[in-house]
Protein backbone atom coordinates (compact mmCIF):
# COMPACT_ATOMS: atom_id res chain seq x y z
CA UNK A 1 0.00 0.00 0.00
CA UNK A 2 2.75 2.68 0.82
CA UNK A 3 4.81 1.65 -1.97
CA UNK A 4 1.11 2.47 -4.29
CA UNK A 5 1.48 5.87 -2.77
CA UNK A 6 5.27 6.72 -3.26
CA UNK A 7 4.40 5.77 -6.96
CA UNK A 8 0.92 8.13 -7.18
CA UNK A 9 2.90 11.19 -5.38
CA UNK A 10 6.07 10.59 -8.13
CA UNK A 11 3.77 10.93 -11.24
CA UNK A 12 2.13 14.19 -9.69
CA UNK A 13 5.28 15.43 -9.16
CA UNK A 14 6.55 14.86 -12.09
CA UNK A 15 3.36 16.00 -14.09
CA UNK A 16 3.09 19.30 -11.76
CA UNK A 17 6.54 20.03 -12.83
CA UNK A 18 5.81 19.71 -16.46
CA UNK A 19 2.87 21.72 -16.62
CA UNK A 20 4.43 24.73 -14.51
CA UNK A 21 7.71 24.45 -17.04
CA UNK A 22 5.22 24.82 -19.66
CA UNK A 23 3.63 27.72 -18.38
CA UNK A 24 6.71 29.84 -18.62
CA UNK A 25 8.12 28.36 -21.47
CA UNK A 26 8.53 30.52 -24.62
CA UNK A 27 8.27 28.54 -27.72
CA UNK A 28 10.17 30.51 -30.94
CA UNK A 29 7.54 31.60 -33.49
CA UNK A 30 7.07 29.41 -36.73
CA UNK A 31 8.97 32.09 -38.69
CA UNK A 32 11.70 31.73 -36.25
CA UNK A 33 12.02 27.18 -36.68
CA UNK A 34 11.56 27.47 -40.21
CA UNK A 35 13.29 30.64 -41.69
CA UNK A 36 13.33 31.91 -45.02
CA UNK A 37 16.37 32.29 -46.63
CA UNK A 38 15.88 35.97 -48.21
CA UNK A 39 18.87 36.06 -49.73
CA UNK A 40 18.55 33.17 -51.95
CA UNK A 41 14.94 33.74 -52.96
CA UNK A 42 16.25 37.41 -53.83
CA UNK A 43 19.01 36.57 -56.00
CA UNK A 44 16.39 33.54 -57.81
CA UNK A 45 14.46 36.70 -58.08
CA UNK A 46 16.84 38.73 -59.83
CA UNK A 47 17.77 35.65 -62.47
CA UNK A 48 13.92 35.26 -63.16
CA UNK A 49 13.84 38.68 -63.89
CA UNK A 50 16.91 38.29 -66.40
CA UNK A 51 15.66 35.37 -67.55
CA UNK A 52 15.43 36.96 -71.00
CA UNK A 53 17.34 39.55 -70.93
CA UNK A 54 14.81 42.01 -69.89
CA UNK A 55 15.97 43.66 -66.52
CA UNK A 56 19.44 43.65 -68.08
CA UNK A 57 17.59 45.84 -71.00
CA UNK A 58 15.79 48.06 -67.99
CA UNK A 59 18.13 49.01 -66.05
CA UNK A 60 19.89 51.09 -68.70
CA UNK A 61 17.21 52.59 -69.53
CA UNK A 62 16.32 56.43 -68.72
CA UNK A 63 14.21 56.81 -65.29
CA UNK A 64 11.11 57.87 -66.24
CA UNK A 65 11.22 54.98 -69.07
CA UNK A 66 7.43 52.74 -68.70
CA UNK A 67 10.04 49.95 -68.65
CA UNK A 68 10.48 50.77 -64.71
CA UNK A 69 6.97 50.44 -63.85
CA UNK A 70 6.94 47.07 -65.95
CA UNK A 71 9.72 46.27 -63.97
CA UNK A 72 8.24 47.30 -60.56
CA UNK A 73 4.99 44.59 -61.46
CA UNK A 74 6.78 41.69 -62.24
CA UNK A 75 8.77 41.84 -58.91
CA UNK A 76 5.87 42.32 -57.15
CA UNK A 77 4.56 39.23 -58.79
CA UNK A 78 7.71 37.35 -58.11
CA UNK A 79 7.43 37.77 -54.58
CA UNK A 80 5.14 36.59 -52.14
CA UNK A 81 2.27 39.19 -50.68
CA UNK A 82 3.86 39.63 -47.13
CA UNK A 83 7.55 40.37 -48.58
CA UNK A 84 8.98 44.07 -48.57
CA UNK A 85 11.55 45.08 -50.83
CA UNK A 86 13.80 47.90 -52.32
CA UNK A 87 15.63 47.17 -55.65
CA UNK A 88 18.30 49.63 -56.32
CA UNK A 89 20.42 50.11 -59.81
CA UNK A 90 24.27 51.82 -59.06
CA UNK A 91 26.06 52.54 -62.23
CA UNK A 92 29.61 51.22 -61.96
CA UNK A 93 32.79 53.61 -62.61
CA UNK A 94 36.43 52.84 -62.68
CA UNK A 95 37.43 55.78 -60.95
CA UNK A 96 37.90 56.07 -57.12
CA UNK A 97 34.27 56.61 -56.76
CA UNK A 98 33.06 52.58 -57.74
CA UNK A 99 29.57 52.94 -57.87
CA UNK A 100 26.37 56.14 -58.26
CA UNK A 101 22.80 55.27 -57.64
CA UNK A 102 21.23 55.61 -61.04
CA UNK A 103 17.59 54.21 -59.76
CA UNK A 104 15.43 52.80 -57.22
CA UNK A 105 11.39 51.34 -56.91
CA UNK A 106 10.44 49.70 -53.30
CA UNK A 107 7.10 48.93 -52.04
CA UNK A 108 7.65 50.10 -48.51
CA UNK A 109 9.85 52.97 -46.54
CA UNK A 110 11.74 50.32 -44.30
CA UNK A 111 12.37 46.87 -45.00
CA UNK A 112 12.98 46.39 -40.76
CA UNK A 113 16.10 44.91 -39.45
CA UNK A 114 15.20 41.16 -40.71
CA UNK A 115 16.16 41.87 -44.38
CA UNK A 116 18.54 40.43 -46.54
CA UNK A 117 20.15 41.25 -50.17
CA UNK A 118 21.28 39.90 -53.10
CA UNK A 119 23.36 41.77 -56.06
CA UNK A 120 23.74 41.08 -59.41
CA UNK A 121 26.14 42.76 -62.45
CA UNK A 122 24.28 43.11 -65.76
CA UNK A 123 25.97 44.18 -68.80
CA UNK A 124 24.85 46.55 -71.36
CA UNK A 125 23.30 44.50 -74.10
CA UNK A 126 25.14 46.68 -77.31
CA UNK A 127 28.67 45.95 -75.41
CA UNK A 128 30.78 42.89 -76.83
CA UNK A 129 33.44 41.88 -74.05
CA UNK A 130 36.41 39.76 -75.61
CA UNK A 131 39.60 38.17 -74.70
CA UNK A 132 42.70 38.71 -75.89
CA UNK A 133 45.26 36.38 -75.65
CA UNK A 134 48.91 37.07 -75.43
CA UNK A 135 51.10 36.01 -78.00
CA UNK A 136 53.56 33.22 -77.15
CA UNK A 137 57.19 34.69 -77.37
CA UNK A 138 55.44 37.52 -78.04
CA UNK A 139 57.91 39.61 -75.58
CA UNK A 140 61.01 37.91 -77.12
CA UNK A 141 60.17 39.80 -80.58
CA UNK A 142 58.77 37.71 -83.55
CA UNK A 143 56.89 35.35 -81.43
CA UNK A 144 56.46 31.81 -81.78
CA UNK A 145 55.08 29.26 -84.40
CA UNK A 146 53.12 26.59 -84.56
CA UNK A 147 52.90 23.45 -86.80
CA UNK A 148 50.52 21.11 -86.76
CA UNK A 149 51.17 17.95 -88.97
CA UNK A 150 48.49 17.65 -91.26
CA UNK A 151 50.06 15.59 -93.66
CA UNK A 152 47.37 14.11 -96.18
CA UNK A 153 49.81 11.64 -96.71
CA UNK A 154 50.45 9.69 -93.00
CA UNK A 155 48.03 7.66 -91.69
CA UNK A 156 47.75 7.62 -87.70
CA UNK A 157 47.74 5.11 -84.74
CA UNK A 158 46.32 4.83 -81.71
CA UNK A 159 43.88 7.87 -82.83
CA UNK A 160 40.41 5.58 -83.10
CA UNK A 161 37.66 7.31 -83.67
CA UNK A 162 39.83 10.26 -85.34
CA UNK A 163 41.58 11.06 -88.31
CA UNK A 164 45.06 13.01 -87.86
CA UNK A 165 42.95 15.88 -89.89
CA UNK A 166 39.99 16.02 -87.40
CA UNK A 167 42.33 16.49 -84.82
CA UNK A 168 44.79 18.91 -86.75
CA UNK A 169 41.51 21.24 -87.26
CA UNK A 170 40.41 20.99 -84.13
CA UNK A 171 44.23 21.95 -82.79
CA UNK A 172 44.53 24.87 -84.91
CA UNK A 173 40.82 25.80 -83.65
CA UNK A 174 42.28 25.87 -79.83
CA UNK A 175 46.04 26.89 -79.92
CA UNK A 176 46.30 29.53 -82.88
CA UNK A 177 45.14 32.10 -81.06
CA UNK A 178 47.68 32.12 -79.08
CA UNK A 179 50.75 31.73 -81.77
CA UNK A 180 52.14 34.55 -83.75
CA UNK A 181 51.52 32.59 -86.68
CA UNK A 182 49.88 28.49 -87.15
CA UNK A 183 51.06 26.37 -90.67
CA UNK A 184 49.21 23.33 -91.04
CA UNK A 185 51.98 20.91 -92.19
CA UNK A 186 50.10 19.43 -95.34
CA UNK A 187 52.14 16.69 -96.62
CA UNK A 188 55.64 14.81 -95.66
CA UNK A 189 57.11 16.92 -98.47
CA UNK A 190 56.57 20.25 -96.09
CA UNK A 191 57.36 18.19 -93.15
CA UNK A 192 60.62 17.52 -94.66
CA UNK A 193 61.41 21.44 -95.57
CA UNK A 194 60.99 22.47 -91.91
CA UNK A 195 63.74 19.87 -90.49
CA UNK A 196 65.71 21.36 -93.08
CA UNK A 197 64.56 24.66 -91.40
CA UNK A 198 62.63 25.99 -94.68
CA UNK A 199 60.11 28.23 -93.74
CA UNK A 200 56.61 27.29 -95.48
CA UNK A 201 55.18 30.51 -95.08
CA UNK A 202 58.08 32.60 -94.64
CA UNK A 203 57.17 31.92 -90.71
CA UNK A 204 60.49 31.40 -88.10
CA UNK A 205 61.32 27.87 -87.54
CA UNK A 206 63.55 28.13 -84.83
CA UNK A 207 61.77 27.45 -81.50
CA UNK A 208 58.58 26.39 -83.12
CA UNK A 209 56.35 24.03 -81.20
CA UNK A 210 55.26 21.34 -83.58
CA UNK A 211 52.47 19.09 -82.96
CA UNK A 212 52.37 15.27 -83.93
CA UNK A 213 48.19 14.20 -84.74
CA UNK A 214 49.30 10.89 -85.81
CA UNK A 215 49.31 9.64 -82.63
CA UNK A 216 51.88 6.73 -81.87
CA UNK A 217 52.90 7.10 -85.85
CA UNK A 218 55.16 9.67 -86.83
CA UNK A 219 54.57 11.03 -90.44
CA UNK A 220 58.03 10.17 -92.25
CA UNK A 221 59.26 12.89 -95.83
CA UNK A 222 60.81 10.42 -98.56
CA UNK A 223 64.16 11.84 -98.49
CA UNK A 224 64.81 11.00 -95.07
CA UNK A 225 63.71 6.96 -95.66
CA UNK A 226 65.96 7.19 -98.72
CA UNK A 227 69.08 8.18 -96.70
CA UNK A 228 68.49 7.14 -93.36
CA UNK A 229 65.73 4.43 -93.13
CA UNK A 230 66.60 0.43 -94.10
CA UNK A 231 64.83 -2.24 -94.13
CA UNK A 232 62.74 -3.00 -90.55
CA UNK A 233 65.10 -0.31 -88.66
CA UNK A 234 63.48 3.32 -89.14
CA UNK A 235 64.90 4.37 -85.71
CA UNK A 236 67.03 6.76 -87.34
CA UNK A 237 64.75 8.94 -88.81
CA UNK A 238 63.67 9.14 -85.33
CA UNK A 239 67.16 9.60 -84.05
CA UNK A 240 67.25 12.99 -86.89
CA UNK A 241 63.99 13.86 -85.25
CA UNK A 242 65.74 14.22 -81.81
CA UNK A 243 68.73 15.93 -83.18
CA UNK A 244 66.10 18.77 -85.27
CA UNK A 245 64.31 19.53 -81.73
CA UNK A 246 67.88 20.41 -80.12
CA UNK A 247 68.81 22.55 -83.04
CA UNK A 248 65.81 24.55 -83.63
CA UNK A 249 64.59 24.70 -80.16
CA UNK A 250 61.43 23.01 -80.82
CA UNK A 251 59.12 21.89 -78.29
CA UNK A 252 57.78 18.69 -80.06
CA UNK A 253 54.22 17.05 -79.10
CA UNK A 254 53.14 13.60 -78.97
CA UNK A 255 49.30 13.38 -77.95
CA UNK A 256 48.88 9.98 -76.88
CA UNK A 257 50.78 6.51 -76.90
CA UNK A 258 54.24 5.77 -77.31
CA UNK A 259 56.28 8.11 -78.45
CA UNK A 260 57.41 7.33 -81.97
CA UNK A 261 56.41 3.81 -82.06
CA UNK A 262 55.23 3.87 -85.66
CA UNK A 263 56.64 5.80 -89.07
CA UNK A 264 54.54 6.66 -91.75
CA UNK A 265 54.37 7.47 -95.59
CA UNK A 266 51.47 6.08 -97.94
CA UNK A 267 53.59 6.11 -100.68
CA UNK A 268 56.66 4.61 -99.74
CA UNK A 269 54.78 2.01 -97.66
CA UNK A 270 52.08 1.43 -99.70
CA UNK A 271 52.24 -2.63 -99.95
CA UNK A 272 53.32 -2.65 -95.79
CA UNK A 273 51.48 -2.25 -92.64
CA UNK A 274 52.33 -1.83 -89.29
CA UNK A 275 51.62 -5.60 -88.48
CA UNK A 276 47.70 -4.31 -87.39
CA UNK A 277 46.63 -4.24 -91.29
CA UNK A 278 46.90 -0.64 -91.37
CA UNK A 279 49.00 -0.53 -94.73
CA UNK A 280 51.59 2.95 -95.03
CA UNK A 281 52.81 2.20 -92.19
CA UNK A 282 56.09 0.71 -90.52
CA UNK A 283 56.15 -0.41 -87.43
CA UNK A 284 59.74 1.00 -85.15
CA UNK A 285 59.21 -0.64 -81.84
CA UNK A 286 61.17 0.58 -78.74
CA UNK A 287 64.33 1.70 -80.36
CA UNK A 288 62.38 4.67 -81.84
CA UNK A 289 61.87 6.69 -78.60
CA UNK A 290 65.72 5.54 -77.46
CA UNK A 291 66.64 7.06 -80.50
CA UNK A 292 65.13 10.23 -80.24
CA UNK A 293 66.10 11.01 -76.78
CA UNK A 294 69.68 10.14 -78.27
CA UNK A 295 69.52 12.58 -81.17
CA UNK A 296 68.13 15.30 -78.61
CA UNK A 297 71.38 14.51 -76.14
CA UNK A 298 73.70 14.61 -78.80
CA UNK A 299 74.80 10.76 -78.24
CA UNK A 300 75.69 8.53 -80.70
CA UNK A 301 73.14 6.57 -82.61
CA UNK A 302 72.63 2.98 -82.06
CA UNK A 303 69.09 0.79 -82.44
CA UNK A 304 68.79 0.36 -78.51
CA UNK A 305 65.54 -1.72 -77.48
CA UNK A 306 65.56 -0.71 -73.72
CA UNK A 307 62.06 -0.55 -72.95
CA UNK A 308 61.11 2.95 -71.32
CA UNK A 309 57.29 2.67 -71.16
CA UNK A 310 55.15 1.12 -68.85
CA UNK A 311 51.72 -0.70 -69.09
CA UNK A 312 49.88 -0.03 -66.16
CA UNK A 313 46.15 0.55 -66.24
CA UNK A 314 45.64 2.36 -63.17
CA UNK A 315 43.56 6.19 -63.45
CA UNK A 316 45.73 9.41 -63.19
CA UNK A 317 44.36 12.71 -62.17
CA UNK A 318 45.37 16.06 -63.30
CA UNK A 319 47.88 18.35 -60.52
CA UNK A 320 45.87 21.36 -58.76
CA UNK A 321 48.36 23.65 -61.16
CA UNK A 322 46.86 21.91 -64.31
CA UNK A 323 43.14 22.46 -63.27
CA UNK A 324 43.76 25.82 -62.10
CA UNK A 325 44.65 26.34 -66.46
CA UNK A 326 41.68 24.39 -66.86
CA UNK A 327 39.83 27.34 -65.43
CA UNK A 328 41.90 29.95 -66.31
CA UNK A 329 42.24 28.71 -70.42
CA UNK A 330 38.43 27.48 -70.42
CA UNK A 331 39.62 23.95 -71.75
CA UNK A 332 38.09 21.02 -69.53
CA UNK A 333 38.92 17.77 -70.19
CA UNK A 334 38.12 15.05 -67.85
CA UNK A 335 40.34 14.88 -64.78
CA UNK A 336 40.74 11.75 -64.67
CA UNK A 337 42.61 10.11 -67.26
CA UNK A 338 44.00 5.96 -68.43
CA UNK A 339 48.06 6.00 -68.45
CA UNK A 340 49.14 2.61 -70.26
CA UNK A 341 52.10 4.16 -72.42
CA UNK A 342 54.01 6.32 -69.69
CA UNK A 343 57.68 7.01 -69.80
CA UNK A 344 59.69 6.17 -67.67
CA UNK A 345 61.67 8.47 -64.59
CA UNK A 346 65.06 6.52 -65.21
CA UNK A 347 65.02 8.50 -68.89
CA UNK A 348 65.37 11.97 -66.13
CA UNK A 349 68.85 10.53 -64.20
CA UNK A 350 71.76 12.38 -64.47
CA UNK A 351 74.52 10.36 -64.27
CA UNK A 352 76.47 9.98 -68.06
CA UNK A 353 73.64 7.27 -69.04
CA UNK A 354 70.81 10.02 -69.34
CA UNK A 355 69.89 12.20 -71.32
CA UNK A 356 69.57 15.80 -69.10
CA UNK A 357 66.14 15.88 -69.08
CA UNK A 358 64.44 18.31 -66.57
CA UNK A 359 60.55 18.25 -65.88
CA UNK A 360 59.51 21.91 -67.09
CA UNK A 361 55.86 20.65 -66.39
CA UNK A 362 54.36 17.55 -64.86
CA UNK A 363 50.23 17.16 -65.58
CA UNK A 364 49.21 14.10 -63.69
CA UNK A 365 49.68 12.35 -60.52
CA UNK A 366 51.57 9.30 -60.43
CA UNK A 367 49.94 5.69 -60.19
CA UNK A 368 53.86 4.36 -59.90
CA UNK A 369 56.50 6.25 -58.85
CA UNK A 370 58.47 5.19 -61.90
CA UNK A 371 56.00 6.68 -64.38
CA UNK A 372 55.24 9.89 -65.69
CA UNK A 373 51.93 9.88 -67.04
CA UNK A 374 52.02 13.34 -69.02
CA UNK A 375 54.84 15.72 -68.51
CA UNK A 376 56.83 18.63 -70.49
CA UNK A 377 60.36 17.18 -70.96
CA UNK A 378 63.07 19.60 -71.00
CA UNK A 379 66.78 18.99 -72.21
CA UNK A 380 69.65 21.23 -71.40
CA UNK A 381 72.96 20.02 -71.32
CA UNK A 382 74.95 19.49 -68.11
CA UNK A 383 76.63 22.85 -67.23
CA UNK A 384 73.84 25.03 -69.07
CA UNK A 385 71.04 27.04 -68.07
CA UNK A 386 70.11 26.92 -72.13
CA UNK A 387 66.72 24.76 -73.21
CA UNK A 388 67.59 23.09 -76.06
CA UNK A 389 64.61 21.14 -76.96
CA UNK A 390 61.67 20.08 -75.51
CA UNK A 391 59.17 16.92 -75.29
CA UNK A 392 55.77 16.91 -74.34
CA UNK A 393 54.52 13.35 -73.75
CA UNK A 394 50.65 12.20 -73.08
CA UNK A 395 51.29 8.54 -71.96
CA UNK A 396 47.65 7.82 -71.89
CA UNK A 397 45.13 5.59 -73.45
CA UNK A 398 43.56 5.46 -76.65
CA UNK A 399 41.27 7.82 -78.06
CA UNK A 400 43.29 10.83 -77.81
CA UNK A 401 41.76 13.71 -76.13
CA UNK A 402 43.46 16.80 -77.66
CA UNK A 403 41.84 19.09 -74.93
CA UNK A 404 44.69 17.24 -72.98
CA UNK A 405 47.49 18.50 -75.46
CA UNK A 406 45.73 22.09 -75.63
CA UNK A 407 45.70 22.53 -72.12
CA UNK A 408 49.56 20.95 -71.63
CA UNK A 409 50.90 23.79 -74.54
CA UNK A 410 49.00 26.37 -72.50
CA UNK A 411 50.30 25.50 -69.44
CA UNK A 412 54.05 24.94 -70.05
CA UNK A 413 54.28 28.59 -71.98
CA UNK A 414 51.70 30.36 -69.71
CA UNK A 415 50.27 32.97 -72.30
CA UNK A 416 48.64 35.76 -70.34
CA UNK A 417 44.87 36.36 -71.46
CA UNK A 418 43.60 39.97 -71.27
CA UNK A 419 40.26 40.75 -70.73
CA UNK A 420 37.90 43.27 -71.35
CA UNK A 421 36.85 45.00 -68.08
CA UNK A 422 33.26 45.46 -67.06
CA UNK A 423 34.06 48.41 -64.82
CA UNK A 424 34.34 50.49 -68.29
CA UNK A 425 31.85 53.57 -67.49
CA UNK A 426 28.49 53.14 -69.49
CA UNK A 427 28.86 49.85 -69.80
CA UNK A 428 27.54 48.06 -66.65
CA UNK A 429 25.46 48.44 -63.66
CA UNK A 430 24.75 46.80 -60.45
CA UNK A 431 21.56 45.57 -59.56
CA UNK A 432 20.80 44.99 -55.55
CA UNK A 433 17.33 43.60 -54.34
CA UNK A 434 17.05 43.84 -50.46
CA UNK A 435 14.04 42.22 -48.73
CA UNK A 436 11.76 41.92 -45.77
CA UNK A 437 9.14 40.20 -44.20
CA UNK A 438 5.93 41.83 -42.69
CA UNK A 439 2.80 40.54 -41.01
CA UNK A 440 1.80 37.29 -40.33
CA UNK A 441 4.44 34.31 -38.30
Amino acid sequence: MMRTIEILLVIIIITGAFIIASLFAILPSPRQVSPLNLRRLALTTLQTLDGDYDLSATVFKANDDSAWAQLQIALSACLPPNMVYNLTVYEVHGGAQLYTVINSISNAESLGVGSDAASSLLASSNVTFSVTPEKIGGSQGGGVTLYILNCSDSYGWWITGYTAQSLAQDLYNLLSPYFSKTIMVQNTTQLGQILNKTAIQGETVQNAVVINTCGEAVPIPAGYYATQGSANNYAKYCYILGQRVQQYNWTWVSIVGYPLYYVSNTALFANQNNTYGIYGMQKVDKPGMNAFLQGLDSKQYNSDPTDITGTSQNPVYLLPNIMYYCNYYGIYPSPSQTSTRALRTSILRTDSSGYNLTLGLDMFSRFDSNYIPGAVYRHIFRGSTNVTGSLLALGLTRSPDIRLTALGTLSYYSPRLYRSEYTANGTSRLVVLQLGLVGGV
